[in-house]
């Protein structure tokens, strides 16, 4: 009998990818996607469109609106830097930063977990590539699991011992990419940009496209994302 596991998706390349991890190993898949009032919601067509192709049968789309707080260009009205150096992008927290995204999302994630049994949780941080956010380290996904088991019925009463999977978190994009790859990842299914155009192409310019595409090259593989001309 397969166990039950709860995957963040976002729609994002590494989610796919971690998504198909702990279906690889495995688990019986149940999705989370959170609509975090997110400027454009070309990501969660993504999702779906990811979910679908990995056969995964339970998937939920929650509304969780950050933007009512702001203070991130991906939820409030901030430009999003575009065209920033390799060594910019990893030094410091950006504005893209969107604050406690992901100690909110891995708490929707625990309260599905619960309900459905699940013991594990996949989520597709990483701190190789990553663009500074504090909540995508090893350290913060350490202290989560002993949170989970404090704050849950299951895990006071020791039915379930949660614990936090993050595949990807110490894997370069291009490792990544290449890990998607054997494992049959369409990416070209995912979206991936934090400024995209109305029609959801993406920029090419931003932090997130950057090492996108620098990742595919690295890896050796042509991006099947459309970005507009330079």
């Amino acid at each position: 009998m397969t166990k039950p596991a709860v995957v963040l998706l976002s729609g994002g390349l590494d989610s796919a990818t971690t998504a198909a991890v702990a279906k690889d190993a495995g688990f019986d898949l149940f999705a989370l996607t959170v609509d975090y009032g997110q400027r454009h919601k070309f990501e969660l067509s993504a999702a779906a469109r990811v979910a679908t192709s990995l056969d995964i049968r339970h998937h939920k789309v929650v509304r969780v609106d950050l933007s009512v707080f702001g203070g991130s260009a991906l939820t409030d009205a901030i430009a999003v830097p575009k065209d920033r150096s390799a060594e910019r992008i990893g030094s410091g927290i950006p504005i893209t930063y969107v604050p406690a995204r992901n100690t909110v999302f891995l708490a929707l994630a625990l309260a599905y977990a619960e309900t459905v049994g699940a013991a594990d949780l996949f989520l597709g941080v990483n701190a190789v590539d990553y663009s500074g956010y504090p909540d995508c380290r090893p350290e913060f996904l350490a202290k989560f699991a002993e949170l989970a088991t404090l704050a849950t019925k299951a895990g006071v009463e020791g039915t379930l011992q949660f614990r936090i999977h993050a595949p990807l978190v110490d894997l370069t994009k291009a490792d990544i990419i290449r890990r998607g790859m054997a494992l049959g990842v369409d990416y070209g299914l995912t979206h991936t940009c934090y400024d995209p155009d109305q029609h959801g192409t993406s920029c090419g310019h931003c932090d997130a496209c950057q090492l996108r595409r620098r990742g595919f090259a690295e890896a050796g593989y042509e991006d099947p994302v459309a970005y507009s001309r330079d």
